[in-house]
C-alpha cells in the first residue's frame, strides 16, 4: 500500500531579505509555519506573486502610525483585480544599530541606513553620534549587509532588530528610535475568497469613488456608515489620476460585512458610488470588540425587515 502524499506547501511571499519587518509580521500568522517563505523585493512583487499564483498569499506594509498609508500598496488594491484581504498584523518599529563583530562605538564615524529609518532616528543619532556622516542604503537590511560585506563605506547601520537573528553582526545599541510608539500595519492578502468568519473584533476595508465633485458629496459618502453606527478607523484621499481632483477613498470601518448594520451600509455605498472595492472582513489584529449602541445592534436591523415585509405582505402591524 503505497503511502499518502505529502500535502502541498503554501507559499508566502513577503518583502525580503530575511530579517525585515515584513517577516516579523508574517511570523506572527500561524498557518506560514513550516510552510515555503518566498523574498521579494517590493510590494507590485508580492502582488503578482499572488495573482499569477506563484504565491498562495503575501504580506503587505499598508499603514504606519507616523507617516499614514502606503500609498503603493493603497493604489494597487485599488486597480489590481481578484485581491483579498484576510488579515492584519501590527508590528512595532524600532531600530538597533548593529556593526562587524569587534566594531565600537568609537569607531563610528559614518552610518548606513535607508533614508526612512536615518529620519526617525536623528534625535538619537545627534545625542550619542552628533558627528557621524550618512551613506544611504536601498533597504533596512541591506544597510546592514553593505556593512557586513563592504560594500558601503560605514562603520555600521540602522537595521531592524531582527537582522541578527540572520547575520553575524553585533548590536551596539538598541532601541535608537525616536519614536518608541511607532508601528507598522500589514495585510495578508490573497486571491478573492470568501470573507473570514465573523468574530465580533472586525475590520472591513473598501476603496470607494465619488461619483462627482460637488458640495456634500464626500459627506453623503461617509453618512453611509455614520447613519448606521459604524465608525471608521481609516479615511485616506488617493488621487485616481486621470484628472485633477479625482479622488478616491480608502476606508477602514469597524465590522463585518455579515453585520446587518456594515450590509446596509456597502448597499448604500453601492448605490451612491460609482466603484467601490471590496477589501475584505477580517479579525482586527488588536482583537477589540467592535462596540455599538443598541439602536444599531443586528436585532434591530432583522425587527425593521419584518416590520416592512408585514407592511408588503398587508399584515396587520402595530
Amino acid at each position: 500500500m503505497s503511502a499518502a502524499p505529502e500535502p502541498r506547501r503554501r507559499v508566502y511571499s513577503y518583502l525580503g531579505p530575511a530579517g525585515t519587518f515584513t517577516e516579523a509580521a508574517l511570523q506572527q500568522v500561524p498557518a506560514a509555519k513550516g510552510q515555503i517563505w518566498r523574498p521579494v523585493h517590493n510590494a507590485g512583487e508580492a502582488f503578482a506573486d499572488v495573482i499569477e499564483g506563484r504565491s498562495d498569499a503575501a504580506m503587505i506594509a499598508i499603514e504606519n502610525s507616523i507617516e499614514g498609508g502606503v500609498s503603493t500598496t493603497q493604489d494597487a488594491l485599488a486597480t489590481l483585480p481578484g485581491l483579498r484581504i484576510v488579515g492584519e498584523y501590527l508590528v512595532p518599529v524600532n531600530f538597533v544599530l548593529v556593526a562587524a563583530p569587534g566594531t565600537t562605538m568609537a569607531d563610528v564615524k559614518t552610518i548606513a541606513a535607508h533614508p526612512v529609518a536615518y529620519a526617525q532616528c536623528h534625535r538619537w543619532l545627534g545625542e550619542h553620534l552628533p558627528s557621524h556622516q550618512h551613506v544611504p542604503a536601498a533597504s533596512n537590511v541591506a544597510s546592514a549587509i553593505g556593512v557586513l560585506d563592504g560594500t558601503l563605506p560605514a562603520q555600521a547601520a540602522i537595521a531592524p532588530p531582527g537582522i541578527i537573528l540572520h547575520h553575524d553582526l553585533q548590536v551596539l545599541a538598541s532601541d535608537i528610535g525616536d519614536n518608541t510608539n511607532a508601528v507598522t500595519r500589514f495585510v495578508l492578502v490573497t486571491r478573492t475568497t470568501q470573507p473570514t468568519p465573523r468574530t465580533g473584533a472586525d475590520k472591513t476595508s473598501i476603496i470607494a469613488e465619488l461619483p462627482n465633485d460637488r458640495p456634500g458629496a464626500l459627506l453623503a459618502l461617509l453618512e453611509q456608515f455614520s447613519a448606521r453606527g459604524i465608525n471608521l478607523s481609516l479615511i485616506e484621499s488617493r488621487p485616481i489620476g486621470d484628472a485633477l481632483g479625482r479622488y478616491r477613498f480608502v476606508i477602514d470601518a469597524d465590522g463585518h460585512i455579515d453585520d446587518a448594520r456594515m450590509a446596509e451600509a456597502l448597499m448604500g455605498l453601492r448605490r451612491f458610488s460609482p466603484r467601490v472595492v471590496f477589501l475584505g472582513s477580517y479579525p482586527r489584529a488588536d482583537q477589540l470588540i467592535v462596540q455599538y449602541h443598541d439602536e444599531f445592534s443586528d436585532h434591530v436591523f432583522s425587527e425593521a425587515r419584518e416590520w416592512l415585509d408585514a407592511l408588503v405582505r398587508g399584515d396587520a402591524v402595530e
